[in-house]
C-alpha cells in the first residue's frame, strides 16, 4: 500500500483515515464503529430547492442489528442507516424526518438533495467515476499539453451522462482502500479537493441517498463494484477480433483506384472486404454506420436504402458467408412511418433536436410495451436478416432532456431517468435480439450507467484524432475498466475527419489491438489504402494494419477467455498496474501502462515523434519483450525503442500465450503492403 500522509484532520476523521490504513493488502474489513465515528463528522445536509440544511449534534442509536446516526436540522432530523453486510462492507441509507405532532415544516417530499463529507489526504489517488480524462466538454479531455491522467484528485466531477464521451459511474476507488458507489440514477457531483484540499464533497439529487462502501484491496473493491453492478455481458468470440467501419458508405461506380465496379453490392463494403483479403487482412465484423436507410438522415423504419445498399440482403449473406459478422449503426430514436407510429401511441419522450432535423421521435423505454414494439421491428428484424451487431448511438445528452417536471411512462420524472436511459436502451435492444440470435451477437453503446454492462459492450464516443486524442482512448480504457465495462473499444484513429492524422493511426493501431474492441475506422470514409493526406497509399500504414489485426486475431481465445473472467469474478480485462500490484509506487504512477489479461504488459506510445519508450516492469516475474525475444527481470525501469509502428508488449516468463514472432510478422505484413492489389482480379475471382 502507498505510503500517504495525512493533514491534521479532526480525531474522528483520524479514526477513519486510520481505518483506511488498515485495510491494505490484508483486505482488513472496515468496522462499523470506525465509520460511524467518521461519520460524526460528515457534516451531512440536505437540499429544499435551492436552500440547504446542514444536520448538527450527531446521536447514536441501534435497533434490529443497524446502526444510526441522526442530525437535527431545526426542521428536521436527518437519519443514516448503516447496515453491516455477510462480506464486512457496509450499506448507507440517509433518510430525512420529519416533525411529527406539530405544523409539518418539510415533508419528505419536499427534499430534492443530499451531501456529506469524507477526509481526503494529500497524496490519496481517486479514480472511477467516467471516462473522460476531465470534466466540461469532451474536448477538454484531448486538449494540448494536458497533464492530468487517471487520478481525480483536485477534481470536481459532475455525475451526469454527456455526450459522446459518456461513460459514467457513481462509483470512485480510493488509494486508501475504499471504495463508494452511490445507488440510484439521480445525477450527482464528486468533488475530490476541488473545493476544501482536505475533504471529498458528495452530493446527489433525490429525495433519499444511499450509497455503499467497499473495503478491501483495489482489486477487491473493483471485483465487487463489477459483479453490483453487473454481471458484465461476454459477447461471442469473433467480437474480439479486428472489425472494420466508415462512417459513410458510399456507392460508386469505382474502386478507389479507377477500377470498374462490378459487384452487386455497395462498392464501399465490397473494396474494403477485396482489399483485405487481398492483403491477408484478418476481419471478424464489418459495421455499417448511417446512413444505411431511406429517408433524410438515413435511418427511416429500419429499412435498407435500396441506392446505396442495392440486395443489401445478398451482402449481409455473403459477409457471414466468409465469417465476416454485418453490423449496423441504430439510434433510440424512430423516423419515418415509425415515428408517426411512435406519437400515436404516446411511444416516445420529448427530447432535442439532432442534426436540425425535428422528425425523430425518442422512444421511452421505460414503456414496456413500446420497448418490445421498437425491439421488434428494429433489432430484432435486422437480426433476422443476419445483423449481427448493432452501434448504439445517441443514448446521452445529445437527445435526452433532463425536465425534472417532464415524467416517463413509468411515473420517474425526466431528471431521475436521464442516466438510466443508457440502460434502458440496450437492455431494450438486447431483449429484442437475443431470441433471434441466441448469444451470437454484440451491442455497441456508447453512453453507459449502472446496469448497462448486463448487456452489452461499448466504444468511446466521438474522440478526437490527436495523439492528445490517443491518449485520451488509453485513459478512457483503464477508467472504464475500474466502472465495470471492460468489454471496452474506441474509433481507431479518432472520429473527426479534421484531425485525422496517419502517424496517430498508425499509433492507435497498436494500441487497439491490445483491447477487447479493435474497431478500425472511421479513417476518413476511407480505406486504408487511401488516405486522405499523402502518402494517399502508405504501406507503413497498411502493413500496421495487417501486422496488428493478425495479432488481434490470435488474441481472440485470449480476450474471450478474460471477459468470462470479466462476468464471473469482476477482474477487468485491461488492468491498471495498482490493481494487481497496490504496494508498489510506480504502479500508482504509470498511467499509460497495463496488463491485458493476466499476461500481457502493454505500454502504449501516444506521442508520434517518440523514438525511445520507458516501461516500468512490474516485479514477482520475468518479462519477455516480444519485438526482440529478450527476457528482462521485473522490478525494474526499461528504455525500448519506440519506432511508428511498435507497441511495447511483454509477455510473462512461464505464459502459455503462444504468439507469432513479432518482428518476423512485421517484415512479412510490410513487404506484402507494398503490392498494389490488382482489384480487378480480385472481384473477377469473388464468389458474389
Amino acid at each position: 500500500m502507498l505510503a500517504l500522509p495525512l493533514r491534521a484532520l479532526s480525531l474522528t476523521a483520524l479514526l477513519f483515515s486510520a481505518w483506511l490504513a488498515a485495510c491494505g493488502p490484508a483486505m482488513a474489513a472496515m468496522s462499523a464503529d470506525d465509520f460511524v465515528a467518521a461519520m460524526q463528522q460528515s457534516r451531512p445536509y440536505i437540499r429544499i430547492g435551492e436552500k440547504r440544511l446542514d444536520g448538527e449534534n450527531a446521536k447514536i442509536s441501534e435497533a434490529g442489528g443497524k446502526r444510526f446516526l441522526t442530525w437535527d436540522t431545526g426542521k428536521g432530523w436527518i437519519q443514516l442507516e448503516i447496515e453491516t453486510l455477510a462480506d464486512a462492507d457496509l450499506h448507507l441509507q440517509f433518510r430525512f424526518l420529519p416533525i411529527v405532532g406539530g405544523p409539518l415544516i418539510i415533508a419528505v417530499s419536499d427534499v430534492s438533495g443530499w451531501g456529506f463529507e469524507l477526509p481526503l489526504a494529500p497524496q490519496e489517488y481517486i479514480s472511477g467515476v467516467f471516462e473522460r480524462v476531465v470534466d466540461g466538454p469532451q474536448e477538454e479531455s484531448w486538449k494540448p499539453g494536458l497533464t492530468t491522467a487517471m487520478d481525480l484528485h483536485g477534481q470536481r466531477v459532475r455525475v451526469k451522462v454527456r455526450y459522446t464521451v459518456s461513460a459514467y459511474a457513481p462509483f470512485y476507488l480510493s488509494s486508501e482502500n475504499y471504495g463508494l458507489s452511490v445507488d440510484g440514477t439521480w445525477p450527482g457531483v464528486f468533488d475530490f479537493g476541488k473545493t476544501d484540499r482536505d475533504k471529498i464533497a458528495v452530493e446527489f439529487e433525490g429525495p433519499q441517498l444511499g450509497f455503499r462502501f467497499i473495503s478491501g484491496s483495489p482489486m477487491r473493491i473493483v471485483r465487487t463494484h463489477s459483479q453490483l453492478a453487473g454481471p458484465v455481458i461476454v459477447p461471442p468470440k469473433w467480437a474480439f477480433g479486428p472489425w472494420r467501419w466508415r462512417e459513410e458508405n458510399d456507392n460508386k461506380r469505382r474502386y478507389y483506384d479507377g477500377t470498374v465496379a462490378k459487384t452487386p453490392y455497395n462498392t464501399s463494403v465490397a473494396e474494403d472486404i477485396l482489399m483485405l483479403q487481398a492483403f491477408d487482412i484478418p476481419l471478424s465484423a464489418y459495421w455499417i454506420d448511417r446512413p444505411w436507410g431511406p429517408g433524410p438522415r438515413g435511418y427511416d423504419d429500419f429499412e435498407w436504402d435500396p441506392e446505396r445498399f442495392p440486395n443489401a440482403q445478398g451482402m449481409i449473406d455473403w459477409l457471414n458467408k466468409n465469417n465476416i459478422a454485418p453490423m449496423v449503426w441504430i439510434a433510440p430514436f424512430v423516423m419515418g412511418e415509425m415515428a408517426d407510429y411512435a406519437e400515436q401511441h404516446d411511444y416516445y419522450l420529448q427530447s432535442k433536436s439532432w442534426s436540425n432535423n425535428p422528425r425523430q421521435v425518442l422512444m421511452d423505454f421505460s414503456n414496456t410495451e413500446a420497448s418490445r414494439w421498437w425491439g421488434e421491428n428494429g433489432p430484432a428484424k435486422l437480426a433476422r436478416q443476419g445483423i449481427k451487431g448493432f452501434n448504439m448511438d445517441c443514448a446521452d445528452g445529445e437527445k435526452l432532456r433532463d425536465d425534472p417536471d417532464l415524467h416517463t411512462a413509468d411515473g420517474r420524472s425526466y431528471r431521475e431517468n436521464y442516466n438510466d436511459y443508457p440502460r434502458q436502451y440496450v437492455k431494450a435492444a438486447h431483449d429484442a435480439v437475443q431470441p433471434v440470435l441466441g448469444d451470437d451477437f454484440v451491442l455497441l453503446p456508447r453512453a453507459q450507467y449502472t446496469g448497462s454492462s448486463r448487456y452489452g459492450a461499448m466504444w468511446a464516443g466521438d474522440t478526437g484524432g490527436s495523439e492528445w486524442g490517443l491518449r485520451s482512448a488509453i485513459i478512457a480504457l483503464l477508467r472504464s475498466s475500474l466502472m465495470g465495462y471492460p468489454v471496452w473499444g474506441s474509433d481507431t484513429g479518432g472520429y473527426h475527419a479534421a484531425d485525422f492524422n496517419q502517424k496517430v493511426l498508425t499509433r492507435w493501431l497498436g494500441f487497439s489491438a491490445f483491447t477487447p474492441i479493435m474497431e478500425v475506422g472511421p479513417t476518413v470514409s476511407r480505406g486504408i489504402w487511401d488516405l486522405p493526406d499523402e502518402p494517399h497509399y502508405n504501406p507503413e500504414v497498411i502493413a500496421a494494419l495487417r501486422f496488428y489485426s493478425t495479432i488481434k486475431t490470435e488474441l481472440i481465445d485470449y480476450s474471450h477467455a478474460a471477459a468470462i473472467k470479466a462476468n464471473r469474478h469482476g477482474t477487468p480485462i485491461a488492468k491498471p498496474l495498482f490493481l494487481v500490484y497496490p504496494g508498489e509506487p510506480r504502479a500508482w504512477q504509470e498511467w499509460s501502462t497495463y496488463l491485458y489479461g493476466d499476461d500481457l504488459l502493454v505500454s502504449p506510445v501516444w506521442k508520434v515523434d517518440e523514438t525511445q519508450h520507458s516501461v516500468w516492469l512490474p516485479p514477482g516475474d520475468n518479462w519477455v519483450d516480444l519485438w526482440t525475444g529478450k527476457i528482462h527481470s521485473g522490478g525494474q525501469q526499461l528504455e525500448v525503442p519506440a519506432p511508428l509502428h511498435q507497441v511495447p508488449v511483454f509477455l510473462k516468463q512461464g505464459s502459455d500465450l503462444q504468439l507469432p514472432n513479432f518482428e518476423a510478422l512485421w517484415r512479412d505484413s510490410l513487404e506484402i503492403a507494398r503490392k498494389h492489389p490488382d482489384l480487378a482480379l480480385q472481384q473477377e475471382n469473388e464468389d458474389w
